[in-house]
């Protein structure tokens, strides 16, 4: 009898945690974006990550600059004259005043320039979709970037997806705290809800969970 009375305890338990599973969420809202930025504006410097991919130039000494040097796993890049600098963490006129600051102690008045052919991104500007949808991935942000620009990259919803339940958890550096919102991924793609479409910020983290039925 106690057992029998246990499990009855442990079903009503996950009934409502069912129930509570196929409610929408109730946290903080974040005003819906524009599908069309009304103003196309740059980002904030971009800063080199790790595998991303340079092209730097030196001015009248070609043969000390190089094109399509991927930045290594540990940050660091190597050419003629310069070895193992750091470039992660760095926008790319930070590197290309490093390096020119390097090439002065063999060359005068060095003229440097940095160009990012390939980019990934540092860990704190990628935005990173998990949970069920078709291709859970990290993908660079970029200037005026949405929920739907993101959704798009990894394909959309999975089959499961509860996503009227999805999150978007942001961490703000000035108060050095996270905040979790609501996102309506269901009513933004599979009803064209305009008003679910919202703004993102680098590293945002986007979680869709699965429906329980």
């Amino acid at each position: 009898m106690p057992q029998f009375r246990l499990l009855s305890l442990l079903s009503a338990i996950l009934g409502l945690l069912a129930l509570a599973g196929c409610a929408q969420g109730s946290g903080q809202q974040l005003p819906p974006a524009d599908f069309v930025a009304l103003q196309e504006g740059p980002s904030q410097d971009y800063v080199i990550g790790p595998l991303d991919e340079l092209t730097i130039h030196v001015w009248r000494n070609p043969e000390l600059g190089a094109e399509d040097i991927q930045v290594r796993p540990d940050g660091r890049i190597t050419i003629p004259l310069v070895t193992d600098m750091v470039a992660v963490g760095k926008t790319p006129s930070m590197l290309q005043d490093d390096i020119r600051l390097q090439l002065a102690k063999y060359i005068e008045e060095p003229i440097v320039s940095v160009i990012v052919n390939k980019f990934a991104g540092t860990f704190s500007q990628q935005i990173r979709i998990v949970g069920a949808t078709e291709q859970p991935a990290s993908i660079p942000y970029r200037a005026n970037m949405t929920v739907l620009d993101a959704m798009i990259a990894v394909g959309g919803l999975s089959e499961f997806a509860a996503g009227n339940r999805a999150k978007l958890i942001r961490f703000d550096k000035q108060t050095g705290s996270q905040a979790e919102y609501d996102l309506r991924l269901g009513d933004l793609l599979k009803k064209g809800d305009s008003s679910a479409n919202v703004m993102l910020r680098p590293g945002d983290v986007i979680i869709i969970p699965e429906s329980m039925f």
